[in-house]
């Protein structure tokens, strides 16, 4: 009895050690993905800044603006590309929503970011685009790859339409959780004009067609959770001029047209920690709990085997091999 029940753990004792690697090498890459129909709104501000008035053609200063970032999955258009790309891709439909002290839009830039739902590697498919311009990204955006590594990423910056390395600065305490730093500087480059404007009647191309140049600088910074590589928070020192702008009747050659440090308000990023803390237990169960779970109880269920086999056997060897007891011999009458 004691000899089967060790042959059933020694079964089960392979069992879970051999679930175990296969549940990190082989469930995991499959499981963890981001879902297509994920929304988010982030709000971040800048205060105080600096901002064009149009209507006087003059930079000033301003208590605050407000930066709306909305990232909206787009089931229908990932399950299209699906079909064709053969895995599981994400479309995010995404808007960065500009406005003044007043509420009044500023400018307005939407996106269509197209990628892996597993790697978060970018796919490349018909509607990829930045402000209506066609892009073929590589490299990251919005977010980092599951399990993320302390080394440089390759970040993709809208403003430009390129790539440019995002580099691993180190980890921090944020909040109590443990976050990679990330920091990117993108150097003055000339970039194009929104294609939404703030002045009714006014179109990006008659501005263009003046003379007038829009440049952009930028210093990026990520705290970024390295178990679900979901930023838990993003600032950036940004700024933007109009170049040449005399030939628009502005009194200075260089205006400043927005200038300021962009944070994420405190509010959102209470309610990311508090959903990437959640989030990042999933992912932990796959990587880590469950693996060295099953490897634990493996080797436990090994070690009660051969405990049981040995009292199994322990009868056997009390007795010496080939020697019978001797019968008592008969009482004299």
């Amino acid at each position: 009895m004691r000899r089967r029940a060790s042959l059933v753990l020694l079964a089960l004792a392979v069992f879970f050690a051999a679930l175990s690697p296969l549940v990190r090498w082989y469930a995991f890459p499959r499981l963890a993905k981001i879902p297509p129909n994920q929304y988010q709104e982030t709000v971040l501000e800048a205060r105080p800044a600096t901002l064009l008035d149009y209507s006087t053609l003059k930079a000033e200063k301003v208590d605050r603006i407000t930066i709306v970032q909305t990232l909206r999955g787009n089931v229908e258009e990932s399950e299209k590309i699906e079909r064709s790309a053969g895995r599981d891709v994400v479309v995010w439909d995404a808007l960065s929503y500009v406005q003044g002290p007043d509420g009044k839009m500023v400018s307005k830039i939407p996106e269509r970011y197209i990628f892996d739902a597993h790697s978060q590697d970018p796919v490349h498919a018909t509607g990829e685009m930045v402000d209506g311009d066609p892009v073929s990204r590589e490299g990251i955006e919005f977010k980092w790859p599951f399990l993320t590594e302390k080394r440089d990423y390759e970040y993709f910056d809208a403003q430009t339409r390129t790539s440019s390395p995002i580099h691993y600065k180190g980890t921090r305490d944020f909040r109590g959780m443990d976050v990679y730093y990330f920091e990117q500087t993108v150097p003055w480059t000339k970039v194009p004009m929104p294609k939404t404007m703030p002045i009714k009647g006014i179109t990006a191309g008659q501005i263009a067609s003046t003379g007038v140049t829009r440049w952009y600088t930028t210093k990026r910074m990520f705290w970024v959770d390295p178990v679900t590589g979901a930023p838990v928070n993003g600032e950036e020192v940004h700024k933007e001029e109009l170049r040449n702008a005399k030939a628009m009747g502005m009194a200075q050659d260089t205006v400043t047209v927005f200038a300021g440090h962009v944070k994420m308000r405190e509010d959102y990023i209470v309610s990311i920690v508090d959903l990437v803390r959640s989030q990042r237990v999933l992912v932990l169960l796959l990587t880590s709990y469950l693996p060295w779970g099953f490897l634990t109880l493996g080797g436990g269920l090994l070690a009660l085997s051969l405990w049981l086999e040995a009292r199994s056997r322990r009868p056997d060897e009390a007795q010496t091999p080939g020697r019978e007891e001797s019968a008592p011999a008969p009482t004299p009458a």
